[in-house]
């Protein structure tokens, strides 16, 4: 499978380019991009997206795709597409050769432009939940999103459908969305008809209707936010959804979470104006070892261990900051991974304390550099 060279040591790689030296996704965005290009201009949508997230449902048969520009925006739906064949039925998969569409929360990982069913989009399946619930010796693998209309467990959709998502993925990919996420649901659960056949099939099954309620909660925050819930995993591979909007049961009133006390703002250093540069001769540096900064980011997260929810063992927190040209780590931001507060402003104030780096250097000058690090809270 044809995979992008490593883009270290390179400041003008570009990954549109890299798929235009394949046939397929070259005659694709001859063919398409100039009417997507339209399509983003009619809906008054900035082209190309920068962020986009897949949703799929499977017995209602359809895979909408949501863009927007910038982070902090909530995503609006670009299009729906019709999913033009189904294996297996509703409920995860759980092994190989079980012919399950997999359910849960996944991103694409695969960008195969020479695939057996036209073009297609990879999904990181097994993923962390999967493998913990999943057969332990053949959960099963490469699930992808494809042309071709056929399927023995993937998603499948036309071929000038799955033209516009390669070229939708790719510029998102291009422009540093790294993480494409794609969720895929059992129903619409807003579709009486969908949820009432998802009834039948979990009234003797409480595993089932549990797992389903708790993408249900995923469901209901995209809807309630058009932002992407904070998905974590249990110790028991159970999918934690933080902040999901509480459920109305029926003939009961809605019992809504009890708040928090209201919490005093931290103030964090940020400076304006810093303009950091987008390639640099040598990057910046933390400690006086290579391995330094790996070991002040796992210590960090497990002093920050007792700050997770109960129930949520580990948490990955993809942290952004600028090292600015005189060696200070400033401007702190969240990309995800949490939204507690309280977990946010404390490692951020942790963070902020974590002393002075080398600067990046562009023809031998230290200039400002924006970082983006991940950190591993774990119990």
């Amino acid at each position: 499978m044809a995979q992008p060279p490593s883009k270290s040591g390179s400041t003008s790689y570009s990954f549109i380019n890299y798929q235009k030296t394949f046939a397929r996704p070259q005659e694709a965005l001859k063919r398409k991009e100039d009417t997507l290009q339209k399509q983003f201009a009619a809906a008054g949508l900035a082209w190309p997206a920068k962020y986009i997230y897949i949703r799929s449902f499977k017995f209602d048969a359809q895979l909408e795709v949501w863009v927007k520009d910038e982070i902090s925006q909530p995503f609006t739906l670009f299009k729906t597409y019709r999913v033009c064949a189904l294996a297996g039925t509703l409920g995860p998969k759980r092994m190989e050769g079980d012919y399950q569409v997999p359910e849960g929360f996944y991103y694409i990982n695969v960008f195969n432009p020479q695939s057996n069913y036209y073009l297609s989009l990879g999904l990181n399946y097994p993923n962390a939940s999967d493998r913990i619930l999943s057969d332990s010796l053949r959960p099963g693998s490469e699930i992808f999103i494809h042309g071709s209309c056929v399927t023995v467990g993937c998603i499948p959709i036309t071929d000038q459908q799955i033209d516009e998502l390669y070229i939708l993925a790719s510029y998102a990919k291009d422009q540093g969305q790294d993480f494409i996420p794609v969720h895929i649901f059992p129903v619409r659960f807003n579709k009486e008809k969908s949820v009432k056949y998802l009834e039948t099939l979990t009234k003797d099954d409480a595993g089932l209707k549990k797992f389903a309620d708790r993408l249900e909660d995923a469901y209901d925050y995209f809807e309630k936010y058009k932002q992407l819930p904070v998905v974590m995993i249990g110790p028991k591979g159970e999918y934690l959804i933080n902040d999901a909007p509480p459920k109305k049961q029926k003939g009961e009133e809605v019992v809504t979470k009890q708040v928090k006390p209201k919490r005093i703002p931290v103030a964090h250093i940020v400076r304006s104006n810093l303009n950091p540069a987008s390639a640099v001769h040598q990057w910046p540096k933390f400690g006086k070892d290579k391995d330094d900064l790996m070991k002040y980011l796992d210590k960090l997260g497990k002093e920050l261990a007792t700050f997770l929810p109960e129930g949520v063992s580990k948490s990955y927190i993809q942290v952004e900051f600028i090292v600015d040209k005189d060696g200070v780590p400033v401007n702190f931001k969240i990309l995800k991974g949490t939204t507690d507060e309280d977990l946010m402003d404390e490692l951020i104030t942790r963070m902020e304390k974590m002393g002075h780096w080398q600067p990046a250097l562009l023809n031998d000058k230290p200039v400002a550099k924006k970082m983006i690090q991940t950190v591993t809270v774990e119990k």
